[in-house]
């Protein structure tokens, strides 16, 4: 039950400090002041107090789109360990749960900007499912080679303990992992150099031509279950750096949470040293990725 409620308190309280960490570090690497590190929070406590404002053209889709979106990080959250922390649930094949528990959020987040009618938030939703077609198998190789050197398809498992002395026997190919995810984290997360989520040009938009008619509350669990999605996904990526444990629930805790701020500012670090790819050069890098997590399967194998 102490684990649970550690759970969620990380996942609540402790991702919407992860865009402001990002934020701070691109205005510090620019010689700018920036916002403050908890603006995110600021932000999404003032729409929550907001009122809506809602076309007569959209249906119940528009309001679903928000609600599922909020709802499916905590509910993926709780398969995944953050770092030393176990999963408060696990099953094996979880991780296929895990990926299309994502693809709900994406389906409904879509659907809510086709429901508006809008070609333009049409055009974005294409771009998305579409980047994220390309993500998906990147993940299931790297899920493979963790399940192969696991023994398990539990994720709690895959990212559990042995994940320690995998590094020993399959370095190269865990190396290999972990650049995949790190990439599948940008692109999923729509950011540099795959999008820009602070653009306002018609023509680069991706996910934010999505919620561009989202106001209030809605915009509001938009943000925070965007922040969520980065936590939950970076976690994967912050355990596999750092595999190791202490014993001490409050001091892997803190390791813990130092990892992801680590991992939000080498994120800042690198969308303030690379511009965002053409959107034609985005397949192609997606493709490229899949294909360096297919060979760290090969590599493994042999």
């Amino acid at each position: 039950m102490l684990e649970l409620l550690l759970h969620l308190f990380l996942l609540l309280g402790l991702s919407p400090l992860l865009p402001g960490v990002i934020g701070k570090t691109k205005a510090l690497f620019a010689g700018r002041t920036g916002p403050p590190f908890l603006q995110s929070y600021y932000d999404i406590w003032k729409l929550f107090g907001k009122g809506l404002v809602i076309s007569r053209t959209t249906t119940w889709v528009f309001r679903a789109g928000p609600v599922v979106g909020l709802a499916v990080p905590v509910l993926a959250a709780l398969l995944v360990p953050f770092g030393a922390i176990s999963a408060p649930l696990s099953f094996t094949g979880d991780l296929i749960f895990f990926v299309y528990l994502f693809g709900l959020a994406r389906f409904f987040t879509a659907s809510a900007a086709m429901d508006t009618g809008s070609s333009f938030e049409g055009m974005g939703a294409a771009r998305e499912v579409t980047f994220s077609c390309l993500a998906e198998p990147t993940v299931f190789f790297s899920f493979i080679v963790l399940a192969r050197l696991s023994g398990s398809l539990a994720l709690d498992t895959m990212f559990g303990p042995a994940l320690y002395t995998a590094w020993q026997s399959a370095g190269p190919s865990l190396i290999l992992v972990v650049a995949c995810l790190f990439v599948v984290v940008l692109v999923e997360n729509c950011r540099i150099p795959f999008d820009d989520p602070n653009t306002h040009l018609e023509l680069t938009m991706i996910h934010e031509v999505m919620v561009l008619d989202h106001s209030g509350p809605d915009f509001g669990m938009i943000l925070y279950g965007a922040a969520m999605k980065l936590f939950v996904l970076g976690a994967l990526v912050v355990r596999l750096v750092f595999p190791g444990s202490t014993g001490n629930l409050l001091l892997d805790t803190l390791l813990f949470a130092g990892g992801m701020l680590l991992l939000a500012v080498v994120i800042g670090l690198v969308e303030s040293t690379m511009a965002r790819l053409r959107l034609l050069r985005v397949p192609q890098l997606l493709v490229g990725t899949m294909l360096l997590s297919f060979f760290s399967l090969i590599l493994l194998l042999r």
